[in-house]
């Protein structure tokens, strides 16, 4: 017993030791990029698939929670192979290199993209609409800072909300198919089933009557 526990601090020191080797530094950031990305989209997708399986979709509570274990497992994955790729091919370049330049992030962003994500399924299309929005705002104010924008003289936020709102609502009108199906759910049990009742049951306690009345 005092043996088995000798021999696992003894691997422990060693890999202790491994981890603190600035030769292997490069690679060994490739691996807990990997891990990081696994653990990242696990956390991010799995409350978020919850409460959208249980919200919006039917079906037993087998189905439910395979649903949920599936979406959480391929965000996971992906994620983590994302990463995985794009710091190895960082690595690569800036060895090849000898520096490390700006390109080289967008072209290992670019690999990896078409790589991992490059798959038109709901799990890639929520990730690439959730990054487009971030990247809109982020070009946005770097092109204020740059100078290739004047800066306002007022916040357009609220603009920017009217307008984004505005077109949201038309589309779901007039051309909710354009839309992606968790959004059209989202909306549907907003603006839809608000406008439908038979009594004090649908109206206030359940979105949807049951029974057979």
């Amino acid at each position: 017993m005092a043996g088995g526990g000798d021999a696992l601090r003894a691997l422990l020191r060693a890999a202790n030791a491994l981890l603190q080797q600035r030769r292997y530094h490069a690679a060994l950031a490739v691996l807990k990029g990997f891990r990081n990305g696994a653990v990242y989209g696990a956390k991010i997708r799995a409350p978020h698939a919850l409460v959208m399986t249980f919200l919006f979709k039917s079906g037993s509570l087998r189905e439910k929670l395979k649903s949920i274990a599936q979406a959480t497992y391929t965000h996971s994955r992906n994620l983590a192979y994302f990463v995985f790729t794009y710091k190895g091919l960082m690595a690569l370049q800036s060895q090849l290199q000898g520096k490390k330049i700006p390109f080289h992030s967008f072209f290992a962003a670019c690999i990896g993209g078409w790589l991992v994500f490059g798959e038109n399924n709901a799990i890639n299309s929520q990730i690439i609409m959730y990054l487009l929005s971030r990247i809109l705002f982020g070009l946005s104010r770097l092109a204020v800072e740059k100078g290739y924008v004047p800066q306002p003289k007022q916040d357009p936020f609220p603009l920017v909300a009217a307008l984004i709102w505005g077109t949201v609502l038309w589309l779901f009108e007039y051309h909710r198919q354009t839309l992606q199906p968790s959004l059209q759910s989202s909306m549907t049990y907003l603006y839809d089933d608000s406008n439908v009742w038979h009594d004090i049951s649908d109206f206030l306690i359940y979105n949807k009557r049951t029974d057979s009345k």
